[in-house]
């Protein structure tokens, strides 16, 4: 077994020889953690905005709930879309289970509380602080969750970049619907789990290298993009966000 030194230098040599092997799985899985967010964003937002604006029976209920599902475990997530698309599941026409599409599902069902949730925690804030000079001006709870929405979306940004981080860093749901399987539905953490298995430790972890290089960079994103609005934000304009 090579050593860690020796694992060290043999994965920078694969990461700066763009090695087609490691290339390979890490723009999969980019492309399967990008797929997942936008459509997961596009639902996540829109629902996280609402909640955060309206006010109806139940709203406590449908709170604790989506709450609970930002610690819903990404091997639960994958168990769900298996039985969903397997073949005597509600969705096993789509002939989805082992391909790129089933992975893009698990991840999408697994961020969409993420998005949801902060969302709805950012509109809310907001909505408290400046809900009353909305409401004064007529605007109604659809298009106050719109224009909180809009103002607040640098950090909703933020949202969205840290829930790429989340997509891309999980390996349970990924390896159930999708199988691992090489050159088709191999990413990053799956490649990670299967090469440290069998002994390949300087590809395992060229790969993790890679991996924390992501998310290195997902939060210098995040910090770059706070910074740069804590020195626009010098106070809250109700006009800003209103139609002209």
């Amino acid at each position: 077994m090579p050593s860690f030194t020796d694992s060290v230098v043999t994965a920078l040599l694969l990461i700066s020889n763009f090695d087609h092997g490691l290339l390979t799985i890490v723009s999969r899985s980019l492309a399967v953690s990008g797929s997942a967010c936008v459509l997961a964003s596009g639902l996540g937002l829109l629902l996280g905005a609402w909640l955060g604006v309206a006010r109806f029976a139940g709203r406590g209920a449908i709170l604790t709930v989506l709450n609970t599902l930002l610690a819903l475990p990404s091997v639960v997530v994958g168990l769900a879309v298996y039985l969903l698309l397997s073949r005597s599941g509600p969705l096993g026409f789509l002939g989805w289970l082992f391909s790129f599409k089933a992975m893009v599902l698990a991840q999408s069902v697994l961020v969409l509380p993420v998005v949801a949730a902060l969302t709805r925690q950012t509109v809310e804030d907001a909505e408290r602080a400046h809900g009353e000079q909305l409401r004064s001006m007529g605007a109604g709870p659809l298009m106050r969750s719109l224009l909180l929405a809009w103002d607040e979306r640098y950090a909703l940004l933020t949202v969205l970049i840290a829930s790429f981080g989340r997509a891309v860093s999980e390996v349970g749901a990924v390896m159930i619907v999708g199988g691992n399987i090489d050159g088709y539905t191999r990413v990053m953490t799956t490649a990670i789990a299967l090469e440290t298995s069998k002994g390949d430790l300087p590809l395992a972890l060229g790969l993790g290298l890679v991996l924390l290089g992501v998310v290195l960079g997902l939060n210098v994103v995040i910090a770059l993009l706070l910074r740069w609005r804590e020195r626009l934000d010098g106070g809250y304009d109700v006009a800003r966000v209103l139609p002209a």
